[in-house]
């Protein structure tokens, strides 16, 4: 036996080492749930073959506890990088079924290496979050771990997109690393992610609730926000991950992966002429308008669970990929409150960050009323909205559908917050108020003198909807870029998009502005 055939045996003892499996039972009765191993969901991702691991023989050097003589492939996670549809691809997948997934020293080095490589190679980072928390046998070596992971992703934060799916357990501290990422995706069945779960909650405070109450996928999809989407099990996870690449550049130095059609589709829709009914209090489906507007079967809603009275998400537009913010009046009336602020927010950041024009479809009766919103902090969260529109960079266009009401229509960007061009329907009502709350305040002494007030508040608010409650003011005074007829929406949108794609725009030296967070 030569000395080459014995280092090829041992590099190949090596790696078998590295890929053992648990227990065949384990792995059946993982499977049986809709869930991979971590090397399963790293093949069903990638490309065929096109994977380049990392660090596959890296080892801990902890010594207590029985830990020195204890083999853990790979260290618990998987990392390294492939290609999906050709392009690059950083990736993490943490291995649960090595000491429970658990980051120690060296567990978070290959993270931080995995993510520090996607940063100077200009590449987006997917980690898959399976793990049962730090490493209590590694004590301090594993909180020093999980702060150099949340640095870097917060080092890469704007600089390449960060995907994170939680596809299993990911509590205390962990789940700040996700937090800290662009997009986070849970599957529905055993995945939860919270930062004290339901034992600490009930010795702390008394309270009993379940996993899936404090950190289930739907309760963070609908109630707190903090996820994006809600995958069914792993490979929808990844297929859901797969699609949102599809919408964004590799890094922050990149355009989107535009695919612009070589003539544009300026055919008329007249369905869209039908989309705002006759009666003035009855609500406009806002996805029927979308679907009108925007390349068929091509959006891409972000947070659909969550503050549905407003509607975010990817779309092309003729082939150009877009941010759409819409206002959508089938729930609360489209108005404007602390969930939808923020979660337009950070959409609006997301897009400016990633070089993504941004449209938004307005159709707002102003912000949401109510003691509740005013002690929540409507104001400070509104405000999120205003500064996201006025720091964005990226081409902004707005289409008023409909309602354009105050302060809540400069929070969807009117033209004087920055929008390069501002359309609207013949139906828009473009005012401070509507005609009820306006002739109430205006008229108030005078309804209460006359002898029919409700007679005479039905004349003035006619006259209050004749003046105001149109865009020809807002026209006049050189507000709006143009009044066009619904049905030529598409049109004048993808006309608008292509001049304004090369725009660029300045902004003060300043180290970055101050956010009402």
């Amino acid at each position: 036996m030569t000395i080459a055939k014995e280092r090829m045996d041992a590099l190949q003892a090596r790696r078998d080492e590295v890929k053992a499996l648990a227990s065949e039972d384990k792995i059946a009765r993982r499977r049986a749930e809709g869930r991979m191993t971590a090397r399963e969901r790293i093949a069903a991702f990638f490309d065929a073959d096109t994977f380049q691991e990392m660090g596959a023989y890296a080892h801990h050097h902890a010594k207590e506890f029985g830990m020195a003589k204890k083999r853990m492939p790979g260290d618990g996670v998987v990392t390294g990088v492939g290609q999906v549809a050709g392009q690059p691809v950083a990736m993490f997948s943490q291995d649960f079924m090595v000491s429970g997934g658990t980051l120690g020293e060296v567990h978070a080095n290959k993270i931080v290496e995995a993510m520090s490589y996607a940063g100077r190679c200009g590449i987006p980072v997917v980690g898959i979050n399976d793990s049962g928390g730090a490493r209590i046998q590694e004590g301090v070596d594993a909180l020093t771990g999980y702060s150099r992971v949340f640095r870097q992703n917060i080092l890469l934060s704007g600089v390449v997109p960060q995907i994170a799916i939680i596809a299993g357990p990911c509590a205390g501290g962990a789940a700040y690393s996700p937090a800290l990422m662009d997009f986070i995706i849970m599957t529905k069945s055993h995945a939860q992610m919270f930062i004290t779960g339901p034992e600490v909650i009930k010795a702390v405070t008394r309270q009993q609730c379940t996993p899936e109450e404090v950190g289930g996928a739907v309760m963070h999809a609908s109630v707190s926000g903090n996820v994006h989407f809600v995958a069914e099990d792993d490979a929808d996870a990844l297929r859901i991950a797969k699609r949102l690449l599809e919408y964004l550049p590799p890094n922050n130095l990149c355009d989107p992966p535009n695919h612009p059609s070589l003539t544009l589709d300026l055919t008329a829709n007249a369905d869209l002429d039908e989309a705002v009914p006759s009666d003035p209090k009855a609500p406009i489906d806002m996805r029927r308008v979308i679907d009108g507007i925007f390349d068929k079967g091509s959006f891409f809603e972000i947070q659909a669970l969550f503050a549905r009275n407003m509607i975010v998400g990817f779309a092309r537009l003729d082939g150009m990929v877009v941010g759409i913010v819409a206002n959508q009046p089938m729930f609360k009336a489209g108005t404007l409150d602390i969930d939808a602020a923020d979660k337009a927010a950070r959409f609006i950041q997301t897009c400016d960050a990633f070089n993504i024009p941004l449209i938004s479809l307005v159709d707002v009766p102003g912000f949401l009323p109510g003691v509740a919103q005013e002690r929540g902090g409507i104001i400070r969260h509104g405000s999120k909205m205003l500064f996201s529109w006025t720091t964005a960079t990226v081409p902004k266009i707005t289409l008023i559908v409909r309602k354009a009401y105050g302060g809540a229509y400069m929070a969807m960007n009117s033209k004087e917050m920055g929008a390069d061009m501002v359309f609207a329907w013949p139906c828009a009502e473009i005012a401070v108020l509507g005609e009820e709350g306006a002739i109430n305040i205006l008229y108030r002494k005078e309804l209460k003198e006359c002898a029919d007030p409700k007679a005479r508040a039905a004349e003035l608010m006619g006259e209050y909807r004749k003046t105001f409650l149109s865009p020809w003011q807002a026209a006049e005074s050189g507000q709006l870029t143009d009044v066009i007829e619904p049905s030529r929406s598409r049109a004048v949108l993808s006309l608008a998009l292509r001049n304004t794609i090369n725009k660029r725009e300045a902004r003060p030296a300043k180290k970055h502005g101050n956010i009402a967070l």
